[in-house]
């Protein structure tokens, strides 16, 4: 047990501090979890910067969602393309590659069989979504929308629809059954 604990201290997963003393000899050691080391950590100040990065947007632009839509189209393309995302045979293969790449970033998904409705059940930038929920959430809905161009389905029917009840978000795909080839795509 004592090697299991040590090496869970020394992966980063928990933390040891000794007890306070009780009696005669050495104190007790104390372990706690330390959270999620997988992201070594850094998890917690990504989210700090997208908060601070969305209140700027939000404070000093007129059209802070437009903005955010268009910046999450640009990462959702940088994404899509990082994965080789080629326009698929059908929309809706199209589409559960889509939700394939939202889970892989962080969200829960939980899809239909056709992935036209999509509630999202965990949100790796959930405490700034919660503050600043029109930026954030339109970054997502970008990224989206731009990742279901790259596999050649039709974004236009994309929507996202923060906290639609409690303790998720609904992400609606378009239910078309054309494709759209690369050559027709939006920039």
């Amino acid at each position: 047990m004592r090697e299991h604990l040590e090496a869970l201290v020394r992966s980063g997963h928990v933390t040891r501090s000794a007890a306070e003393p009780d009696g005669r000899g050495r104190p007790a050691w104390l372990y706690e979890v330390t959270g999620a080391p997988e992201d070594g950590g850094q998890h917690a100040e990504y989210a700090g910067l997208a908060a601070a990065l969305a209140e700027t947007l939000q404070r000093t632009s007129d059209r802070p969602v437009e903005l955010a839509v268009e910046a999450g189209e640009r990462w959702g393309h940088e994404l899509a393309a990082r994965r080789g995302a080629q326009p698929q045979p059908t929309a809706a293969l199209a589409r559960r590659r889509v939700v394939e790449l939202v889970d892989d970033l962080g969200f829960g998904t939980e899809s239909d069989s056709r992935a036209t409705r999509v509630t999202l059940t965990r949100c790796p930038l959930l405490e700034a979504a919660h503050r600043f929920p029109d930026v954030v959430c339109a970054v997502h809905e970008g990224l989206v929308r731009a990742a279901m161009e790259d596999y050649g389905a039709d974004p236009d029917g994309v929507s996202l629809v923060p906290f639609s009840e409690p303790g998720a978000c609904l992400l609606r795909l378009t239910a078309s059954g054309h494709t759209r080839s690369r050559e027709h795509r939006r920039d």
